[in-house]
C-alpha cells in the first residue's frame, strides 16, 4: 500500500525531474559551470539514469525512497553550487527543449562497482570475524 503510493508520487515528480536532469546535462557541458557543480551534476545524472540503484527498488519503501530523496538532494546541491543566472538560463532552455538524456552505461558500472566493493568488504569483515584465532 505504501509502496504503491510512493510509486504514484514518484511518477508525478518524474516530469519535473526530467526537466531538471536535462538542465543538469546542459550544465555539465556548459563552459562557465564551476568545477564542483559539474562533478556533482555528473554524479546526479549518472545515478538518475543508471539502471542499477544504490538501494534496489524491490526492497519495500526504502528502495523507492532513495530515488525520491537522493536525486532531488543532488539537484538542490548543484543549484546551490551554480551561479543563479546560469542555472535559470539552462533550466529555461531545458523546459523549452525536448532533449533526451543519453544512456550512460558508465553510471551503471559505477553503481555496480560500489555494490561489489560493499560486498567484498562485508565478506572480508565476516571472514576476519569468523576466522579462528
Amino acid at each position: 500500500m505504501i509502496g504503491a503510493a510512493l510509486k504514484r508520487l514518484g511518477a508525478a515528480k518524474m516530469v519535473g525531474l526530467r526537466v531538471h536532469l536535462i538542465a543538469l546535462w546542459k550544465l555539465v557541458r556548459h563552459p562557465q559551470t564551476p568545477r564542483a557543480a559539474k562533478w556533482v551534476a555528473f554524479a546526479v545524472i549518472a545515478y538518475a539514469v543508471s539502471p542499477i540503484d544504490l538501494i534496489p527498488d524491490f526492497i519495500p519503501v526504502i528502495g523507492l525512497l532513495d530515488d525520491l530523496v537522493l536525486i532531488p538532494l543532488g539537484v538542490a546541491l548543484v543549484v546551490r553550487l551554480t551561479p543563479r543566472p546560469l542555472w535559470n538560463d539552462l533550466l529555461s532552455q531545458a523546459r523549452a527543449s525536448s532533449d533526451k538524456l543519453p544512456a550512460l552505461w558508465w553510471g551503471a558500472a559505477a553503481i555496480a562497482a560500489v555494490w561489489v566493493a560493499v560486498l567484498l568488504f562485508a565478506g572480508w569483515a565476516a571472514w576476519r570475524w569468523l576466522a579462528p584465532r
